[in-house]
Formats: structure tokens, sequence, C-alpha cells
């Protein structure tokens, strides 16, 4: 089960801390205003996925740290230190993904806005969608009633 052990503004505010950054030199760093920053940490606004991928890609943790979800049985510590989703969800996460890239290159005529989507615009929608998968699969199972969950969410 996946627990929510901190809000995302405590969560970034407390990264900010541990490597000794001023709001001001995170907010240049990874290019947004100080402002957003003060707004994120004290849990005002949410910030936007790039900017969670930008705090996570600095601080070199997850998005899931990012996020403020602890670790439970739904992530396995690998060799080398870091967090992995288990193999099962990576392997559900593949088929779909494996799905939806056959749906899109079998597609005729995919347009956005009447223009052909080129193979860049594909690609790009292909990272977009799995990111939505793996966000909505980690969001999903935190309301899984309890009498609905399998020994293995649990």
């Amino acid at each position: 089960m996946v627990v929510l052990e901190m809000s995302i503004g405590k969560q970034i505010s407390e990264l900010r801390k541990k490597h000794k950054l001023t709001q001001q030199e995170l907010a240049k760093r990874i290019g947004i205003s100080r402002a957003a920053l003060s707004h994120y940490e004290k849990d005002r606004r949410e910030p936007d996925s790039d900017t969670i991928i930008k705090l996570a890609s600095f601080f070199d943790v997850s998005t899931d740290a990012i996020y403020g979800f602890t670790q439970s049985n739904e992530y396995i510590k690998s060799t080398d230190g870091t967090m992995r989703v288990r193999e099962k969800e990576e392997r559900d996460i593949a088929k779909r993904m494996e799905e939806f890239r056959k749906d899109l290159t079998d597609s005729d005529g995919l347009s956005f806005m009447g223009e052909p989507l080129s193979e860049e615009a594909k690609e790009s929608l292909t990272e977009a969608i799995e990111h939505i998968f793996r966000q909505t699969q980690r969001l999903n199972k935190k309301y899984i009633p309890k009498k609905h969950r399998n020994d293995e969410d649990q």
C-alpha cells in the first residue's frame, strides 16, 4: 500500500533544507520563480508535472519521493540502492504502452488541429501517456478499499 508520508510542499522544503539551499537558489536552479516555490512549500499550489520532474532530477530522487510517498511493499530496493516499482507493475505498464504504440502506428491520419503528427510528436505523446499510466496506477492504489485489495496491494 502506498502511504502519503508528508505533503508535496513539506517534502520540497525538507529536500531544499537538506541540501542547504535558500528558496531563491533552488528556484533559480530549476527555472521557476521564488514566489512559485514558496507557494509549493506552503501547499498553496501544487507544482505541475514538469516542475516535479525538475525537482526530482535536481535532488536525484524519484518523483514519488517528491510526492511524499513512503516505501511500502509497492517498492523493492534494487542492488544499486534505488527504489523500483515491482516487476509485475512494470510489465503491466509495458504491455499497455505496447498496445498504445500499436494503436498509434496503426491509425490512419492521426493529426492534431488538422496537421498530421510528426514522429517527434508521436514520441512525445507516447512519453506523456506513459507518465499518465504511472501516475494513475499509483494514485488508484491509494483509494482501493481494503476489502477489495489483493494481498499484493496491502
